[in-house]
């Protein structure tokens, strides 16, 4: 597939290499073109670079070529990114200034715009009149991520993340003119890892968890378009780009950052290994071990059950109404008295949550390992869906009924 890239003067122009990068690994031929403003920013020679081909922002460049009509002409599809206010108004308006409007212009295909710029000009009226006659004329343009905008600024009028537009800009060649995505606008907080419950300054209760199956849903809860919140215990992978990260180490650690960032999600994914105890005490010194003393006793404790305390307040706050999504997690093994599915449902009941995603697991299942299976229940009275493969695979599954039930279930009284 030809694709122009079209790159627009602000500070996110530096993301948009790694948008290059995923076009050309995929096997698509990419032509970018950058606005003057935009190699202030990153210079031609890293466009060039990174796509193979020249690069230039001047009609009077190759004129025997006539660039500024062949390329829109033999554009399979166009992207914008980052599609600051300028860009959005010089193409609502059908301004030729340069190369980049100009195929604008002469695009037949269709056309991709991802904005960033400043909450204040985003929010204006005159951008989003501009948005507006772009998306009435058959473009595609993305609404911003929230976040950590330059300086200490934050709000909508992040870039969303190249994996993000990579996505959209598949979609809106597969047909799809109605691409949304499924998260956009919204806040999710996710945990993930295990917990670790100290015995004394060196030990400690903890679990097999490594965190991969909460970082990849965080991956795919970002890439859905959400402002994500990763509550990470301890974890063997390192937390993704893109998203805010709050360490935690103990139960009663998450259960504190849980409940503060839950009262500002629209949905909470409770996928961290939690203990269940903890010890009643912690030693200041480490326990030794002397040929002349017994052995220690160590008396546990239950720790909170977090999700459960989500779930009572989201009900309390909203009037017994649905305000949040609420998906647990159920690690389980079967046994004499059920299997794995039996103890899902009966948690699923128990716990109240709206989505109980349960697994097998086993010294050498789910933890640590790159494929999961599951089973995800529904309080609705869904039909289970089950999900299988890498757990970049399981998460997008289940990200993808979390966007299916926030935007087709009603909200239950």
């Amino acid at each position: 597939m030809r694709i122009v890239l079209g790159v627009g003067g602000g500070i996110a122009a530096y993301k948009v290499a790694s948008l290059l990068r995923l076009f050309t690994e995929a096997g698509h031929h990419v032509t970018v073109i950058p606005t003057e403003a935009a190699t202030r920013f990153v210079g031609t020679a890293t466009w060039e670079a990174l796509s193979g081909n020249p690069v230039s922002n001047s009609v009077f460049d190759d004129v025997h070529q006539v660039n500024h009509v062949r390329l829109g002409h033999e554009a399979d599809l166009v992207v914008i990114a980052p599609a600051t206010a300028d860009l959005l108004a010089k193409a609502a308006t059908g301004q030729a200034g340069d190369l980049l409007t100009n195929t604008l212009l002469m695009a037949h295909g269709p056309v991709l715009f991802a904005p960033a710029m400043h909450t204040e000009m985003w929010q204006h009226a005159a951008t989003q009149a501009n948005v507006e006659t772009l998306r009435s004329r058959g473009a595609a343009v993305l609404e911003p991520a929230t976040g950590r905008l330059t300086g200490s600024d934050s709000g909508p009028g992040r870039l969303p993340e190249p994996e993000v537009i990579f996505d959209a800009a598949m979609a809106l060649v597969q047909g799809e003119t109605d691409y949304q995505l499924p998260l956009a606008g919204r806040t999710v907080t996710i945990s993930a890892g295990g917990t670790r419950e100290p015995l004394d300054p060196v030990r400690f209760l903890g679990n097999r968890s490594s965190g991969k199956q909460g970082v990849a849903l965080a991956v795919a809860a970002r890439n859905a378009g959400a402002t994500v919140r990763l509550l990470a215990a301890h974890m063997e992978v390192p937390a993704p780009a893109g998203v805010e990260v709050v360490p935690v180490e103990t139960a009663l650690q998450l259960r504190e950052a849980a409940l503060a960032a839950a009262a500002g999600s629209d949905v909470v994914i409770m996928s961290a290994a939690v203990a269940d105890f903890r010890p009643a005490e912690v030693s200041d010194t480490k326990i030794k071990k002397r040929d002349d003393s017994a052995d220690p006793v160590i008396t546990l404790v239950r720790n909170p059950d977090i999700l459960h305390e989500l779930v009572e307040l989201r009900n309390s706050a909203g009037h017994g109404k649905r305000q949040q999504l609420i998906v647990g997690f159920a690690a389980e093994t079967g046994d004499s008295d059920g299997d794995v599915l039996a103890y899902g449902e009966a948690k699923l009941e128990r716990k109240g949550c709206d989505l109980l995603v349960v697994n097998h697991v086993g010294a050498d299942k789910v933890f640590g390992q790159d494929t999961n299976s599951v089973v995800i229940l529904s309080r609705s009275g869904a039909e289970p869906q089950e999900a299988a493969g890498t757990k970049t695979e399981v998460s997008a599954a289940i990200i993808s009924r979390i966007g299916f039930e926030l935007n087709h279930v009603s909200p239950r009284a």
